[in-house]
């Protein structure tokens, strides 16, 4: 995380430098991204249906659920049959081992876009040996470090799916290259958050405007997790469950920097050396 703050500022840099928006250096080509949401473990199964109301409303184009054992069956059934076409998919948080099969097997009448990350991070063999037994398509998240961990997955089909996180993979070259391995060999990749403020969020979004990025992100609107940004521009849904592509120079937006240093509890200075 530390290598792509400073890699993505140097990014950020070369587009006011060159006048160009980090969409237009990366090769980006949508003007817009397909917005997901990522709803947590809720206390009963009507309080997630009711949430996950709301945010439909709001526009949201496609929910995502954690789950967990004994937390998995109920609640996606709950969701599809109140939501019968909603675009649905979970995240396990790698809660599961692969004697959990039988569980994950029932997921898979659910109709679900993608079971993420059910087993062990470092435990490719294994993921390769639950997809080949489940039809819903496993996607790797924190499994993902690099092009070359893609191309090992990919290799003995451990996951049918990928989630990139620019912070995660070290920045914008390493998720570039890792979506232009999958790109070529038509293997679907989408763009997930952490937490982001409207800096990172755009950074996400410009990543997400590769054309290998076809299925809904988790970038959600700057409301969802922050009630002020400390940036200018808030990112917002449209009427269509989309976010727009930040377009000016760098990452297309500014920084509010009176509320940023209304916030910030300390300062350090790094000599140069």
């Amino acid at each position: 995380m530390a290598v792509a703050a400073v890699e993505m500022a140097l990014w950020d840099l070369q587009g006011k430098l060159q006048g160009k928006s980090i969409s237009e250096l990366i090769g980006g080509r949508k003007k817009e991204v397909t917005a997901g949401v990522s709803v947590g473990i809720q206390p009963t199964i009507d309080k997630l249906v009711e949430v996950v109301s709301a945010y439909l409303k709001d526009g949201y184009r496609r929910v995502k659920i954690k789950i967990k054992h004994g937390y998995e069956l109920e609640p996606v059934r709950a969701l599809r049959t109140k939501f019968p076409e909603v675009p649905l998919q979970v995240d396990a948080n790698s809660a599961y081992s692969l004697s959990d099969v039988q569980t994950m097997k029932q997921l898979d009448k659910f109709r679900l876009l993608l079971i993420e990350q059910p087993l062990a991070p470092d435990d490719l063999i294994d993921h390769s040996k639950l997809q080949k037994q489940v039809t819903t398509p496993i996607c790797l998240d924190e499994s993902i470090r690099s092009q070359d961990d893609a191309r090992k997955a990919i290799e003995i089909d451990a996951c049918r799916v990928i989630n990139i996180k620019p912070g995660r993979v070290r920045g914008l070259q390493s998720a570039k290259e890792i979506h232009d391995f999958c790109y070529a060999r038509n293997v679907p990749v989408w763009c997930g958050g952490m937490l982001e403020t409207g800096v990172g969020r755009a950074f996400n979004l410009a990543v997400a405007s590769l054309q290998g990025f076809t299925l809904p992100s988790d970038i959600s609107a700057s409301k969802r997790y922050f009630k002020r940004d400390i940036t200018k521009k808030e990112f917002e849904l449209t009427s269509e469950g989309t976010i727009e592509v930040p377009e000016g120079p760098g990452i297309g937006v500014e920084l509010d920097q009176h509320f940023l240093d209304a916030c910030t509890t300390a300062k350090e200075l790094l000599p140069a050396r």
